[in-house]
């Protein structure tokens, strides 16, 4: 028994609990698709959304959901649940709200592009080539940095101020009041919004919208 045929032998009969001990075919095909998963993936959340956003607290749960996506879908692939699989996982998502704060629309998106290449790239078969498989991959990755780098779009946050100055509520004092919120908050205000007026009180609650630039925006502030 030469070399090769004692290769095969170990492929075949190597067994544990009527399960193979290695499938050097699947293992192979594994360990290219999570690499070529986790490089796009690695590309969309840290070159192109970091860059672009400050929020952080987003990375985790990317590299996350879609190594658990990933996997999740690679392995279940001989189910033959392919379509009706993916679409239910895109259902799921399209629902979930956390218990905290509500995910912003722009991180919605990235969310959804990172479960949709973790699903292509897990539930491709053998009749899409690497080839095809690998342009997918940068047909997405060269969309999303042409949206936030040639389209230039930028993070907007919003702040909720409790203001005291009614008087530069009125319409022809708006420049007076974008000034002022500027100048005591330290933000570059892009717009407004008055949400409440109470004369008895003289306050009012000011919703002020601003380019991320380091500020959370999330904050109450009383002025």
């Amino acid at each position: 028994m030469n070399l090769e045929n004692a290769i095969d032998f170990v492929k075949t009969q190597i067994m544990i609990n009527d399960i193979k001990l290695i499938n050097v075919g699947v293992f192979s095909q594994l360990l290219i698709r999570v690499g070529l998963n986790f490089l796009v993936t690695f590309v969309i959340v840290f070159v192109i959304y970091a860059k672009n956003s400050r929020r952080k607290d987003f990375y985790f749960s990317y590299i996350a959901i879609s190594i658990s996506i990933f996997t999740l879908c690679f392995l279940l692939e001989s189910l033959k649940l392919e379509l009706g699989f993916a679409l239910g996982l895109f259902a799921i998502f399209g629902i979930i709200r956390y218990r905290t704060d509500a995910i912003p629309i722009k991180e919605m998106t990235y969310l959804f592009v990172v479960i949709g290449i973790s699903v292509i790239n897990a539930l491709s078969n053998k009749k899409v080539s690497y080839t095809e498989l690998i342009f997918t991959n940068f047909v997405v990755v060269a969309c999303m940095w042409a949206l936030e780098k040639i389209l230039n779009l930028r993070q907007e946050a919003s702040l909720r101020i409790i203001y005291e100055k009614v008087e530069n509520l009125h319409t022809m004092n708006r420049d007076e009041l974008t000034h002022d919120l500027g100048s005591r908050t330290g933000i570059k205000i892009k717009r407004f919004e008055i949400l409440e007026i109470n004369f008895l009180r003289d306050i009012a609650k000011i919703m002020v919208y601003h380019d991320v630039t380091g500020q959370n925006g999330h904050t109450k502030k009383h002025l």
